[in-house]
């Protein structure tokens, strides 16, 4: 796992995203799409409280990725969540050509936190991300945010959103 200083501030901005979610009475996952250059193209939180479960915010970056960069900018880019991406994303990450992933919580960890509120387990197996897209490189999860992340899971699935 390589996580640099430089990615930390993207990373917050993907706990906000996900406290964001949580507000709105959805499931805590936010992402960020950066440039190789550091700057931010596009951000999502999760959006399948609206009954489509698709509505990921890791799909939805790579469908804007695929509508609004060229292969050269999609593959020189970032994308930064809060939690590891669920097969469909991953897939769709490596379908539209995206570059790197970094993780605040990995799958493994979200499945145990689950487990443990009694919260039922997803409708697909989870895996990692290198199982499902072996060609993206992938750094996570991230220590010092993982708390938060799981904190805010707990209060969803508790229902003390």
């Amino acid at each position: 796992m390589v996580v640099k200083d430089t990615d930390l501030p993207h990373l917050r901005r993907c706990v906000e995203l996900a406290a964001e979610a949580l507000e709105s009475g959805d499931e805590p996952f936010g992402s960020v799409l950066v440039g190789w250059d550091g700057t931010v193209l596009a951000e999502d939180h999760n959006r399948v409280a609206s009954g489509d479960r698709t509505r990921h915010p890791e799909f939805e970056l790579a469908r804007w990725a695929a509508a609004y960069l060229t292969p050269g900018e999609r593959a020189t880019a970032t994308v930064y969540t809060s939690g590891e991406h669920c097969p469909m994303c991953a897939a769709a990450h490596a379908w539209v050509g995206l570059g790197r992933i970094v993780y605040i919580a990995s799958s493994e960890q979200l499945g145990s936190w689950l487990s443990e509120l009694g919260a039922p387990s997803p409708p697909v197996r989870t895996l990692p991300v290198h199982e499902v897209a072996p060609g993206v490189t992938v750094d996570g999860p991230v220590p010092e945010l993982t708390e938060r992340i799981r904190d805010l899971h707990f209060r969803f699935h508790s229902g003390s959103a």
